[in-house]
């Protein structure tokens, strides 16, 4: 999307926040920005930042999951909170997302300035002009590859590292076909048993598509089997209407771009192209590849990702704390497990009736991991496991749960044939 008056206007109000700064990045990687004029004028764009709160040696950097997802605005809530904790916090826009999305002319960043090489490196030209050493990174789901990669590009600025939901490699795919199969397929655990005999109904009937499917492995990360149960009961009866409605609802906050919140447009060849997000299909039941590549705007070919982290993670030096939650199949459990086995001296945490990315559904226990990092007492955080994971998430998550419980409710008293015009508005 080229720069026009209404986004001027937004991205203006934005660049106008406390704490908003621009730096000068190279559209193209490799690119000298002293060279910026034989190149034609186009070499080089501003890429924002935002830092909150009372300055200390080692800000807490926050890089976000998507890629797709912005920082300045989308996270305004939480630097708040995170501030009023006496955290201070930097975050990155993201390069080809949000206030980052336009070269010096107002149009969209071309595909070759968006690779996770590059994202990296503006982390690192974000610290030299903050005039930071060292920091303490934290990345969520597709954030904490790039906050590896960080490590191994830039290991002298790491003051710590938390990994929140994290991807390891892109063999990832064959981690989450199986939590996804063992969970909503098989039903080897007691609690998830019987929704796995719903599922396995729905699929022979043809209503659990694979993008259907994805919405309900979503749903059990976010509000539990208790709350799928219930839906998967409803649409074995022929009562649609409330997944209509958050099926239209997960469309419309992560299928389409929200400006300046979630823009995926420009950056999802990144997940694609380098890490895989878009697997060849295996032709078994319930493949999340399916979905992803169902979900794409674009080429949905891998190529390379840019870094071993296998081979990488054992020379991390500094102190890791790696956070899972029991109930995410968008990054399983098993992976987390394999990255603090690879870390010398990680802590895992594990939240057991957590679903995807503790800092958007459960931000008090974030903050409490994040503060036990700080005050150099990661090494406590398994014995609090239990505790943190009693923590509820924000007013805003617990308001959706409950709504999404209400709602099903609501449906099941209904007369068993909802009005056209309704069904007509959720399959939008």
């Amino acid at each position: 999307m080229t720069m026009n008056a209404k986004r001027r206007k937004a991205h203006d109000k934005l660049a106008a926040l406390p704490g908003v700064r621009a730096v000068r990045r190279p559209v193209r990687p490799g690119a000298d920005l002293a060279g910026k004029a034989a190149q034609g004028g186009d070499q080089e764009f501003d890429l924002f930042y935002v830092r909150a709160g009372r300055k200390s040696p080692h800000p807490l950097v926050v890089i976000p999951g998507g890629p797709g997802a912005a920082s300045i605005a989308l996270y305004r809530g939480f630097r708040r909170r995170a501030v009023a904790e006496g955290l201070d916090v930097i975050m990155v826009e993201h390069r080809g997302v949000g206030m980052s999305r336009h070269d010096d002319t107002g149009t969209d960043l071309p595909p070759e300035a968006l690779s996770i090489d590059q994202v990296v490196d503006d982390v690192g030209a974000v610290l030299e002009d903050a005039q930071v050493d060292k920091a303490v990174i934290y990345g969520t789901s597709y954030g904490t590859y790039v906050a590896a990669g960080f490590g191994v590009r830039h290991p002298d600025r790491v003051h710590a590292m938390i990994l929140d939901s994290p991807l390891l490699s892109a063999e990832d795919i064959n981690a989450v076909r199986e939590a996804t199969r063992r969970v909503l397929w098989s039903g080897d655990e007691p609690e998830t048993a019987e929704l796995a005999t719903k599922v396995r109904r729905l699929v022979e009937d043809g209503v659990l598509t694979p993008t259907a499917a994805q919405l309900a492995a979503g749903m059990y990360g976010l509000a539990g089997p208790d709350v799928l149960r219930r839906q998967l009961d409803l649409l074995l009866e022929g009562r649609d209407w409330l997944w209509g409605a958050v099926g239209l609802g997960t469309r419309l906050l992560f299928g389409r771009k929200t400006p300046y919140h979630h823009e995926p447009d420009l950056v999802e060849r990144i997940g694609y192209r380098e890490l895989n997000y878009g697997a060849v299909p295996d032709g078994e039941p319930l493949d999340p590849a399916l979905a992803l590549r169902e979900a794409a705007s674009g080429e949905v070919d891998y190529v390379a990702e840019p870094f071993d982290l296998i081979d990488e993670m054992p020379k991390f030096s500094w102190p890791t704390v790696v956070i899972s939650g029991g109930r995410d199949l968008i990054t399983p459990p098993s992976v987390a497990r394999t990255i603090a086995s690879l870390v010398p001296g990680a802590v895992l945490v594990n939240l057991a009736t957590a679903g995807h990315s503790a800092i958007d559904l459960r931000e008090r226990a974030a903050l409490d991991i994040i503060k036990a990092s700080y005050e150099g007492l990661s090494s406590d955080l398994p014995a609090r496991a239990d505790r943190l994971d009693s923590t509820p998430g924000g007013l805003g998550v617990r308001m959706l749960i409950w709504g999404i419980a209400a709602a099903a409710v609501a449906e099941q008293a209904l007369p068993a044939v909802v009005p056209r015009t309704v069904q007509r508005v959720t399959a939008l």
